[in-house]
């Protein structure tokens, strides 16, 4: 069996801030909850890994979901945004072929990770936080989402990041639970586009 080194090591960090940075990044600004819908061609969810020392770069290439909000009245918000975790890419091959087997997103069983969030807070400016439950792995945990939301005309734009561990959820079983040869942390980078229903 080839030594843990070998193998590339996915982040379940990826998909929360996936979730959590999508929900957030949506919101709108015309009536009270209102609804805007992702445009995937203008819309990034990225995440950071590091392993065996040398830090890794990757994204989801599907997801979506669904955005109630107006920033005028952001305890009315919510988010539900679901992520193909089979999606995963890192431009590595020996990684992109990892992570969807069982020691990590086991997309078998778990073929998606959900973000919901029932609570938005203002900040001040354009700066928000929302606050909801991130679903891996059917492993649910509560995960926080500070983000910058700023709109134009019909358009909404937000951008978030957070600070993950992907191990509570799961990601990376046996030689890779331990953070030796994949580091436990794992960073999300949210850039959403959406427009106005």
């Amino acid at each position: 069996m080839p030594h843990p080194a070998s193998f590339p090591i996915p982040s379940s960090a990826r998909i929360r801030g996936a979730l959590l940075g999508a929900a957030l990044l949506l919101p709108g600004a015309h009536a009270l909850a209102a609804g805007w819908t992702i445009d995937p061609a203008h819309s990034t969810i990225a995440f950071t890994g590091t392993q065996t020392g040398a830090r890794f770069t990757g994204h989801f290439k599907t997801f979506g979901g669904t955005i109630q909000f107006d920033p005028a009245h952001p305890e009315a918000g919510h988010a539900l945004i679901t992520i193909d975790v089979a999606s995963a890419a890192t431009g590595d091959a020996q990684r992109d072929e990892a992570m969807p087997g069982a020691d990590w997103f086991d997309i078998a069983k778990f073929p998606k990770a959900t973000f919901e969030a029932r609570n938005f807070q203002s900040k001040g400016g354009n700066a928000y936080v929302a606050q909801g439950t991130l679903t891996i792995r059917g492993v649910s945990q509560p995960e926080t989402l500070p983000f910058t939301l700023d709109i134009t005309g019909g358009t909404a734009h937000a951008k978030g990041h957070l600070d993950l561990v992907r191990t509570p959820f799961g990601v990376g079983q046996g030689p890779w639970a331990s953070g030796q040869w994949v580091a436990l942390e794992v960073g999300v980078d949210i850039d959403i586009t959406a427009h106005g229903a």
